[in-house]
């Protein structure tokens, strides 16, 4: 490696084609803060795109079921009306008014529309666990653009079939579980390049900022599907699916894995320092040493024993269900819902579910910045998941009544749901998988992200799933049962937050004792 200031000449040819360019243009290698900017961005942007595509069936979703009282609507413009006029070409097809998209017509539709949801997301959480081993074990990088330009090619394939005219059930279901696998290639690997480049200061709130990715790549998803909707639905796929495929190809160019991969190092005189040096200085003692001869990969039962996992885990199934009910259903119950007496058409639906995901982002940083401020992961999310009950039960039952005051509820309940769900998937995940039980073997993050994140996956299929069938019948039966598994979210991390109140006693109780000697530092 060259003196200050002059360019390495060995080239390391695990770094990204880009930074390599830029080193070259440059003459002199990327800093440390520089390379953990790019990762921040990157992987931001990254999950941004995943969520958008993941978003955008809630808004086709109006579109292809045939029950709707859009046609009632005041707009000018109504997609339903629109699509019954659309030539069938040679296929069987409704020419009566408010005529959704076949298979879809008839009274079963939002049940085909339900196993649409949870064929993909039981394979995105099947395939999670799998991509845990995976991502702990190759290039996340590549990895992670054989991730997104899977997700954006069966994303678009989706679109695809407007055109095409495929009016198969079994084709829209395929396209959607071979997504959800692709999909499942990027929670873990982001988070696990993250938990890479920086250390447990501040982590709640730094990644509850950074999981701001979440609610921004549902509005943009809700935003972009809702804006193509009118020139037809397949573009409401196609768009978002070639975004994250160029974000794909950006990240494939310049995303660094880890310090080690680039030779990234820092000290006070910007003097470029080997990579475990600057591991030393830098990261977290079980961050550092992440090289194969310091240990191998956790495995899966392993991890599941790891102090936490298991009850954060289960939490966070019931804390998804409630979130990604709203990710897949919020706008089509916005448009099936009158309020102040007028029905929303697909577009104003899709867009108004945005405030949401815009509460999601508020619920994620004040979340992270809670539980750093007060030490204490489960006491936050328990009491976020308790604080969504009384917030569901009103907006179901007074949001209604004016768009102020849907406007204001729904916010508050992005709030509090997307809170403790943001938390749990970031901080409690690196936490977690960087745990002092593992005994320096930091190995664990993706896997440990894996399995938190697959099991809440699960309880995100299962929402629904079983919304498409319960809400044919009655939507305050939905609400009942979301408001059930927020409850049950919160009371299986009971345990934890009697620990976390035990030791937060203990600890003023030691203070008050002697404030001249302060407890001895936790190793």
């Amino acid at each position: 490696m060259g003196s200050i200031g002059e360019p390495a000449l060995e080239v390391n040819y695990d770094k990204p084609p880009g930074i390599r360019f830029v080193e070259y243009i440059k003459k002199s290698s990327v800093s440390y803060k520089t390379h953990q900017a790019i990762v921040l961005i990157l992987t931001f942007f990254a999950y941004l795109s995943y969520h958008a595509t993941r978003k955008t069936t809630s808004i086709v979703k109006s579109a292809l079921d045939p029950q709707s009282p859009n046609v009632n609507s005041k707009s000018s413009f109504s997609w339903r009306r629109a699509y019954s006029q659309r030539p069938s070409y040679g296929m069987k097809s409704s020419f009566v008014l408010g005529a959704g998209w076949e298979p879809f017509n008839g009274s079963d539709g939002t049940s085909l529309l339900g196993e649409l949801d949870v064929a993909f997301l039981f394979v995105y959480a099947v395939g999670m666990f799998f991509s845990g081993h995976a991502g702990d074990r190759m290039n996340l990088r590549i990895f992670l653009t054989i991730g997104m330009v899977g997700t954006g090619l069966f994303t678009s394939l989706f679109g695809v079939g407007y055109w095409a005219n495929i009016h198969i059930f079994y084709y829209y279901l395929i396209v959607q579980m071979l997504a959800g696998l692709f999909q499942s290639t990027g929670w873990p690997s982001v988070v696990a390049v993250v938990g890479n480049w920086f250390g447990k200061r501040k982590r709640g709130l730094i990644m509850g900022i950074w999981n701001a990715h979440t609610s921004l790549g549902n509005i943009t998803g809700s935003l972009v599907a809702s804006m193509m909707l009118k020139y037809g639905w397949g573009w409401s796929l196609v768009v978002p699916g070639l975004g994250i495929t160029f974000v794909g190809i950006v990240l494939f160019l310049f995303l660094p894995v880890s310090p080690e991969s680039v030779g990234a190092g820092v000290d006070d005189s910007d003097e470029v320092l080997s990579p475990r040096k600057a591991l030393e200085e830098i990261r977290e003692p079980l961050l550092r040493l992440k090289s194969e001869e310091k240990g191998s990969a956790v495995g899966f039962l392993e991890a599941w024993k790891i102090p936490g996992v298991a009850p954060f885990a289960l939490c966070l199934f019931f804390a998804k269900l409630v979130a990604y009910t709203f990710l897949y259903w919020l706008p089509f119950y916005i448009s099936h819902t009158a309020v102040e007496g007028r029905y929303l058409t697909n577009e104003e639906a899709g867009n108004l579910s945005t405030l949401f995901d815009v509460g999601g982002v508020i619920g994620g940083i004040l979340a992270g910045h809670i539980s750093d401020r007060l030490g204490a992961r489960a006491i936050t999310a328990a009491s976020f998941m308790y604080g969504a009950i009384p917030v569901l039960f009103l907006y179901r039952n007074y949001g209604h009544v004016s768009m102020v005051l849907n406007i204001i509820l729904m916010f508050i309940t992005g709030l509090f749901v997307n809170g403790p769900y943001a938390l749990i998937t970031t901080a409690v995940s690196a936490d977690l998988g960087t745990h002092s039980s593992l005994k320096d073997n930091a190995r664990a993050l993706a896997t440990v992200t894996a399995i938190i994140d697959g099991t809440g996956s699960i309880g995100a299929a299962v929402g629904p799933l079983l919304t498409g069938y319960v809400s044919a019948q009655s939507w305050s039966a939905v609400f009942t049962m979301l408001m059930g598994s927020a409850l049950v979210a919160g009371l299986l991390l009971t345990k934890l937050v009697v620990s976390e109140v035990t030791t937060k006693i203990q600890e003023s109780r030691a203070g008050e004792i002697s404030s001249s000697s302060p407890p001895p530092l936790e190793v």
